[in-house]
């Protein structure tokens, strides 16, 4: 193993600690850990498609947001670990089950492992690979990724230091996330699709609304207008349901339509593509079930 890996800068956090033997803020050790592998229905329309996409979640993250809806994984670590012979063999089953693509959830602090099975099964995999992220990467860990990467799928969850500080315990996340999402735009460049509407490269930035932080989403929205150029498609979600960890918080409540709106109709204004979610989408049916499926 060389510096990179054993001492850990692979995300903007920097912990700097030796994860064979001690984890960071990720809470991971440096073996590849995931908790279900199958094809996921409830992406966006031109990731899942009409058979689904072939979505690997790897436990632990570098954000600590207290809404999550993968906090069994997240913030649990529940998974299990596997060998990056074993990921390749995963990702060539997805495929042979009609995955769309290869989506990769949470990736970034298994970069080193997720690569070298990359590397055993890029030259048998025929559809793409889905980088699915928080947007709190290091640019110098998305530089490994160049090559390997066919679509960037990550967040734009705040600008506010404050909301980000409050909610993920990270004052600097629109610092890295922006900077972030810039390199995975150069990275993948201009949307590309193929005959049947299915993307096969280009990137989706993804924002959740928040209750109460509505014009943060006007923000972040603003800026990716301002910033970002060609072409490429913006998701707005509306998924957000409150949970244990926000009760007496200002997010102990669903968005309100007023706030729904304003954010659509600011989109709409700026010109921007891609999708809307709809208040149905915070259905558990959305919520995968972490089983071990598939791993």
């Amino acid at each position: 193993m060389g510096k990179d890996k054993l001492i850990c800068t692979l995300c903007p956090r920097e912990c700097g600690v030796d994860r064979s033997v001690s984890t960071g803020f990720c809470g991971m050790g440096d073996e590849i850990t995931a908790a279900k592998a199958y094809l996921h229905r409830f992406e966006e329309p031109p990731i899942s498609g009409d058979r689904g996409s072939g979505t690997v979640f790897f436990s632990g993250c570098n954000l600590a947001c207290v809404f999550c809806q993968n906090a069994e994984i997240s913030h649990r670590r529940f998974g299990r670990e596997i060998t990056p012979k074993r990921l390749a063999d995963i990702f060539y089953e997805l495929e042979d089950k009609g995955a769309h693509n290869i989506n990769l959830v949470t990736p970034s602090h298994f970069t080193h492992g997720i690569i070298r099975a990359l590397d055993i099964a890029k030259p048998r995999l025929k559809i793409p690979v889905v980088f699915n992220s928080s947007g709190y990467e290091k640019i110098r860990t998305l530089k490994l990724w160049e090559g390997y990467v066919d679509i960037y799928l990550p967040d734009l969850k705040y600008v506010s230091p404050e909301l980000s500080e409050k909610y993920s315990k990270a004052a600097d996340y629109f610092k890295h996330t922006s900077e972030a999402i810039l390199e995975m735009r150069r990275q993948v460049g201009d949307l590309q699709f193929d005959e049947n509407g299915i993307l096969k490269s280009g990137l989706i930035i993804r924002h959740l609304i928040l209750p109460g932080c509505y014009k943060d989403s006007l923000s972040a929205l603003k800026w990716i207008s301002e910033n970002i150029r060609g072409e490429f498609l913006v998701s707005i979600m509306n998924q957000y349901t409150p949970n244990q960890n926000v009760s007496g918080t200002k997010l102990d409540r669903r968005v309100s339509t007023f706030e729904y709106k304003k954010v659509l109709r600011f989109a709409e204004q700026l010109g921007l593509k891609g999708f809307s979610q709809e208040r149905e989408a915070a259905k558990s049916i959305y919520t995968p079930l972490f089983d071990l499926e598939g791993i």
